[in-house]
């Protein structure tokens, strides 16, 4: 079943000992702030010079693979979410293709362990339950279809975060 393989906890993502984590990125991949940030300060100064050798960067509802570097993680997968414009721009499929494309690109380097966290829930704005709702319901029609995946983890920072993804998980279960 899909729901099994998915977890949603409360931690520092840069300390996470899976196969990916994911970064909420920006468009140009030079890291930023929030959890960009700390994911690229984390990774240490060969993540950004990697970074830069990926041509067009990153855009928005796409997803690109490096090296974890100095992370627990093998590998961090770099997707751009929405800025949130009030919800007439696409928000919603552009924030579902980041997590199917984020899925995607890990199926396809063979990585059974994934750790995301609230893609475009800090500064782009999008609002925190929707943006769960969308999370999870995406990943968990993901899992259906493909059961290469062993685990995904939804790593929250705060509690408004991991009580929103918690609810979402929960109005999955039938």
């Amino acid at each position: 079943m899909a729901l099994d393989r998915i977890d949603v906890i409360a931690a520092d993502i840069t300390t996470l000992a899976v196969d990916v984590i994911v970064n909420a990125a920006n468009e140009s991949l030079r890291g930023g702030g929030g959890v960009d940030g700390a994911i690229h300060a984390a990774a240490g100064p060969d993540l950004l010079e990697e970074c830069k050798t990926i041509p067009g960067g990153c855009p928005t509802g796409e997803a690109r693979l490096t090296h974890g570097h100095k992370l627990q993680a093998q590998y961090i997968i770099h997707t751009v979410g929405p800025i949130w414009q009030g919800g007439e721009a696409n928000e919603d499929g552009l924030l579902a293709q980041c997590y199917r494309r984020s899925l995607g690109l890990m199926v396809g380097n063979n990585l059974k362990t994934i750790a995301f966290p609230a893609i475009s829930t800090g500064v782009y704005r999008f609002p925190l339950e929707r943006a769960a709702s969308i999370a999870l319901s995406t990943t968990a029609a993901f899992l259906t279809g493909d059961d290469r995946i062993e685990k995904v983890t939804f790593c929250c920072f705060g509690e408004p975060s991991l009580h929103a993804h918690e609810k979402a998980l929960a109005g999955l279960t039938p």
